[in-house]
């Protein structure tokens, strides 16, 4: 087996909350079980929605945490010229074409697709409708986006958490952009082509991002590159039973560092909502090294009904 190899890969498009937490310190332990190396890859694609000075806060948090990397950052935005190879190569495979529908559409391929965020599925409007991008480029009057000829194929993987996981993604979302109308690269295409290129082969991340998995599949076996191993961990949740989201102030990390909360408390909390019996009150994020498994990580959401932090 190749060397244990995971990222860590927030997004500076807001805070950190506990559900970001819990994945990162998931990977981390991981990671320092197994001798490996961890990579810190900040998402940063879509710089329009990038906050200033949210790369400092972050990586401010992560190590309040108590982790640490042992490469990176790598910046997606520093990265755009293999995004860009690896689209050409699809093109001369045949596997992209351009598409001038839905601007909003195309314009939200730049974030991380969420599982409740899947829309219809793509009928396939463009597809074979331009002989080239000059042909699309005048029916839209601009630029066009471009989207990637999804196999009509069942993708099968071994999920980690979630066991055999099959799925089709040309009938659950159909086509998807690989770049935008404005030139972003997809999140698509650039973690698919990032997880190869540097190397990662463990990607550990909230299960709401199951069906990116199939179509993250799709480009590395059209682009001839290697697939990493998955797991799918149960979301955090919010008391509503809502996805977390970053906005609510006693789930942020920068939030609970500002109010003075012991970090090894919030890693005790997080640990024993990940299956670690013993954890107590307060935990350093090292000390959970060898204690943390996935074998018993609870297998439904957890739900932040209350905080032991919160007023």
């Amino acid at each position: 087996m190749l060397p244990f190899r995971t990222r860590l890969a927030p997004s500076p498009t807001g805070f950190l909350h506990l559900g970001n937490a819990r994945t990162f310190l998931v990977n981390w332990w991981m990671a320092r079980a197994a001798g490996g190396t961890v990579v810190l890859r900040i998402e940063d694609l879509d710089r329009s929605r990038v906050k200033e000075g949210f790369v400092e806060r972050q990586i401010e948090d992560l190590r309040w945490l108590g982790l640490d990397w042992d490469e990176g950052p790598l910046l997606q935005s520093t990265r755009l010229d293999r995004y860009a190879a690896a689209f050409e190569r699809l093109r001369a495979l045949g596997l992209a074409y351009p598409c001038v529908c839905s601007r909003r559409e195309i314009r939200a391929a730049a974030g991380a697709p969420h599982a409740e965020d899947e829309g219809p599925t793509y009928p396939g409007t463009c597809r074979g409708r331009f002989p080239d991008e000059a042909a699309a480029r005048e029916t839209r009057g601009g630029a066009p986006a471009w989207r990637f000829v999804t196999p009509d194929d069942e993708f099968r993987f071994d999920d980690r958490v979630r066991g055999e996981v099959r799925a089709r993604p040309a009938r659950s979302g159909g086509d998807f952009v690989l770049r935008t109308v404005d030139g972003i690269w997809s999140y698509q295409l650039a973690v698919a082509v990032d997880d190869a290129e540097t190397g990662i082969t463990e990607v550990v991340r909230g299960d709401d991002l199951v069906p990116s998995t199939p179509r993250q599949l799709a480009l590395l076996r059209a682009l001839e590159l290697p697939a990493p191993r998955y797991a799918h961990l149960p979301l955090v949740l919010d008391g509503a039973g809502a996805r977390l989201a970053k906005r609510r102030g006693d789930t942020e990390l920068a939030t609970l560092r500002e109010r003075g909360v012991d970090p090894e408390e919030v890693v005790a909390f997080l640990a024993r909502h990940s299956g670690v019996d013993d954890a107590g009150a307060r935990l350093a994020a090292a000390a959970g090294v060898g204690r943390f498994s996935l074998d018993r990580l609870p297998r439904s959401p957890v739900s932040l009904r209350s905080l032991p932090w919160s007023a």
